[in-house]
């Protein structure tokens, strides 16, 4: 089974959304959900290459505001479909300025054509998350 890995971008500085990165962290850790976090310091390039390494043969799919966009159905679908795979799946929370041109050959998840603050991008990325888990699961979170 495929874990779900989720990158961010050095850990929140905002207390709220903090506390909310790692309720939905603790209540994902049972549906093969991981975070790591990575040093704010590295530049975006440099970012990348270390999840790379960790990700191994995994592809990457970074957060941008112009990538693929999907409904909560959907999503909870291609969740299913990630812990089915072999593969593990590393979802990227770029850096507050954004990937840039290391960004290139990436696949790309879009959670909004708008932008928001890259803490928001990882709390409503966990949520979908515990969202898409929790419908898979049968359990009463979605109301759809």
């Amino acid at each position: 089974m495929g874990r779900v890995v989720v990158h961010l971008h050095g850990s929140s500085k905002n207390a709220a959304f903090k506390s909310s990165i790692t309720d939905y962290s603790n209540r994902l850790s049972s549906s093969g959900v991981t975070l790591v976090e990575h040093s704010d310091k590295t530049p975006a390039e440099e970012y990348l290459k270390q999840v790379s390494r960790q990700a191994g043969d995994a592809k990457l799919t970074l957060l941008m505001e112009v990538g693929k966009e999907m409904d909560s159905i959907t999503f909870s679908e291609s969740f299913a479909a990630w812990r089915m795979s072999r593969f593990d799946t590393h979802l990227v929370v770029g850096p507050s300025d954004g990937f840039g041109k290391a960004a290139s050959g990436h696949n790309k998840l879009s959670l909004s054509k708008m932008t928001m603050q890259h803490e928001l991008a990882a709390v409503v990325l966990l949520e979908q998350l515990y969202r898409a888990a929790s419908m898979n699961e049968g359990k009463p979170y979605h109301k759809g």
